[in-house]
């Protein structure tokens, strides 16, 4: 019998699949589809603190835009606030509630104040875990990196101290040494790191000389920038690996495995091929361990780490020279005309 359970952050899962924030979770109806597909766990839609902020502001601007245009007329509307996260929380716990998977709140926040204070709400609502969106684009170029990752890591002991449940982080990959700033995560507790998160990029319109918004799914090669990071942090931290962007069908989630993730998230794929796209992967994963007589993940979870390799080179190597030396072979294969 293939057994395919994992566990992430302390959460035990039925499999290492889970479904990464995004628009999909804020549809209730797609959530207790997302379960019956068979995923493990999933991640709600990014509370954004920005976006409550603009959207504070806003109402302000709208309410008072008509004040005092005459003596008689000082306010229009009666004094009004923004209901603040609370709309958010709300839909959080009602998709808690809703199915019977665990739920993880995804957080990204401004102030070390607002990031305790949300996370002490967000746990109120009864999900299973806390992530932390850890980005925000650097505009100050007098602002270290060393002082950026010390207030990431200040946040980190904050929350951890606020909340009992466990808390993971989603990372960018923009650090000049990845391995060692999630090294340094793991040892203030984390309970798990997601590499790595995919950002909106500005684009430009050339024809109209206008910025645009320009949003395109993962595809399956940005998977290989998690996959060696993973390969290299494996067994070399206590906290929980979870592999992020292009991971599309099972044999993602296997060379994840292999590497030495305890699970994946997806979501590109299932705005390309459905959620119930979900089935087919956890089929192709099974299948796959069945052929090798592989009875749980940990059969073969890290077999391909670094650790575990015999070239000590495979996952530090990082420049075109091998291929460059077999330039005949590449040619073969993409014949120039």
């Amino acid at each position: 019998m293939t057994d395919i359970k994992t566990t992430y952050a302390g959460l035990k899962l039925k499999n290492p699949v889970i479904v990464g924030a995004s628009t999909l979770s804020g549809n209730h109806d797609n959530l207790k589809l997302i379960e019956d597909s068979g995923a493990s766990a999933i991640v709600y839609k990014s509370l954004f603190e920005e976006q409550i902020q603009l959207e504070k502001l806003e109402l302000d601007e709208d309410i008072k835009e008509y004040e005092e245009r005459n003596a008689e007329m000082i306010h229009l509307f009666p004094e009004m606030e923004h209901a603040g996260p609370e709309e958010h929380l709300i839909n959080l716990r009602s998709a808690r509630e809703r199915v019977g998977i665990p739920v993880i709140a995804s957080l990204n926040c401004v102030f070390s104040e607002t990031w305790v204070g949300y996370s002490k709400l967000i746990r109120e609502t009864g999900v299973d875990a806390i992530e932390l969106n850890f980005f925000s684009v650097p505009r100050d170029p007098n602002l270290e990196g060393k002082t950026i990752l010390k207030n990431q890591l200040e946040i980190l002991q904050l929350i951890k101290k606020a909340v009992n449940i466990p808390v993971t982080i989603k990372l960018s990959p923009f650090y000049s040494n990845p391995v060692n700033v999630v090294k340094q995560f793991d040892d203030e507790g984390v309970d798990g790191v997601v590499l790595f998160n995919r950002f909106l990029q500005p684009d430009i319109d050339v024809d109209k000389e206008i910025f645009s918004n320009h949003f395109s799914p993962s595809n399956q090669y940005e998977n290989l920038l998690p996959m060696r990071f993973t390969g290299l942090l494996y067994g070399g931290i206590n906290a929980s690996i979870c592999c992020n962007s292009g991971i599309y069908h099972g044999k993602d989630v296997i060379k994840m495995i292999l590497a030495g993730a305890d699970a994946v998230q997806i979501v590109s794929t299932l705005y390309k091929n459905k959620i119930s796209h979900i089935e087919i992967i956890l089929k192709e994963l099974t299948n796959w361990m069945e052929a090798r007589n592989y009875h749980n993940l940990d059969d073969f979870k890290g077999k391909l780490s670094d650790k575990n390799i015999r070239d000590p080179f495979v996952y530090k190597r990082a420049q075109y020279i091998d291929i460059l030396l077999k330039s005949s072979e590449v040619f073969k294969k993409y014949p120039v005309h």
